[in-house]
């Protein structure tokens, strides 16, 4: 293999180029440690459901702990489904621009070496999840049919970006399975609005790579709404809050809890407004503060919950 690590073309002067071993490098991006944001993504509906969870049951004794379960399995099962993918992409990913130079198509590492990693971060995953009650266990291993599809679904369908969000948002029914015990109908209702916030993000950050995809073959959300890009994102994102917001009348959200989705619908509203799609660094930026606004409404959940439990 090239004993070359060069970042990728999206992924430069971070720590991973600046502080960690050379050896470390590839696996690092290839996991995309060196660019966190898919793995806050992955955890925001975790903690979405596991505050609006802790506030319907009045306890926030478990909550800190949960909390802090989410944020490692997040970042590792995030790694580990980067690393399935870019094994199930890697001869698409060099033939596109954005994509050509990450790990597997620059050489850096074989795909044995991938998947060694991969398995890996997996057990990691694993030993969070033993930490969890036995229905959660369950719940989270069920997630890992979607993510093995996932990487196919562009290959087939216009909506690759619902898959994803029925993966992304998985967190929402981890929640609720970790503090409750149980799927209701809440929790479903939030996964729901979760997807649909999913489906909107991912078609911004599928932007920077339509007419690459376009070239190839590649299908995706970005190609199949092309110019009509802000009424699908006002559309989707208006399903989110709708949906989110019935999941907060289910669950009894209090003020805090709608506070939070205020903030985070006026964040989508300015995500809509300012998107121009032919500029990739801003579709770029605009995508990444998803991780704001997830953590906008998960300000409100927290705070919701907290007092909740003190009364």
């Amino acid at each position: 293999m090239s004993e070359v690590s060069a970042p990728v073309a999206d992924a430069t002067g971070n720590w991973v180029d600046t502080h960690a071993p050379s050896w470390l490098q590839p696996y690092l991006r290839l996991t995309r440690f060196d660019r966190p944001i898919g793995s806050w993504l992955l955890l925001m509906p975790c903690w979405w459901s596991a505050a609006l969870a802790a506030g319907v049951a009045h306890d926030v004794s478990q909550l800190p702990l949960v909390i802090v379960l989410f944020f490692i399995g997040a970042f590792v099962m995030r790694g580990a489904g980067c690393a399935w993918n870019d094994i199930t992409d890697r001869d698409l990913d060099a033939r596109v621009e954005r994509t050509r130079s990450r790990p597997l198509p620059a050489g850096q590492i074989s795909v044995v070496q991938a998947l060694a990693f991969l398995v890996l971060l997996a057990l990691i995953g694993l030993a969070v999840l033993l930490q969890f009650n036995l229905f959660a266990i369950l719940t989270g291993i069920a997630s890992l049919v979607i993510v093995a599809i996932y990487p196919f679904m562009k290959r087939i369908t216009w909506w690759p970006q619902v898959v994803l969000g029925l993966a992304f948002s998985w967190g929402a029914l981890m929640g609720f399975a970790v503090v409750l015990g149980q799927i209701d109908l809440t929790a479903v209702v939030l996964y729901a609005g979760s997807i649909a916030w999913v489906i909107g993000y991912d078609t911004i950050y599928a932007h920077q790579d339509a007419e690459d995809d376009a070239l190839i073959g590649v299908k995706s959300t970005a190609r199949l709404f092309g110019a009509r890009t802000h009424r699908a994102l006002a559309l989707f994102y208006s399903l989110a809050v709708i949906l989110i917001g019935a999941a907060l009348v289910l669950g009894g959200g209090g003020w805090p809890a709608w506070l939070g989705l205020a903030t985070f619908a006026v964040h989508l509203v300015w995500q809509i407004w300012r998107l121009d799609m032919a500029d990739g660094a801003m579709c770029l930026r605009i995508f990444k503060s998803n991780r704001d606004a997830g953590l906008l409404l998960f300000a409100g959940l927290l705070a919701d919950a907290v007092l909740r439990s003190a009364t």
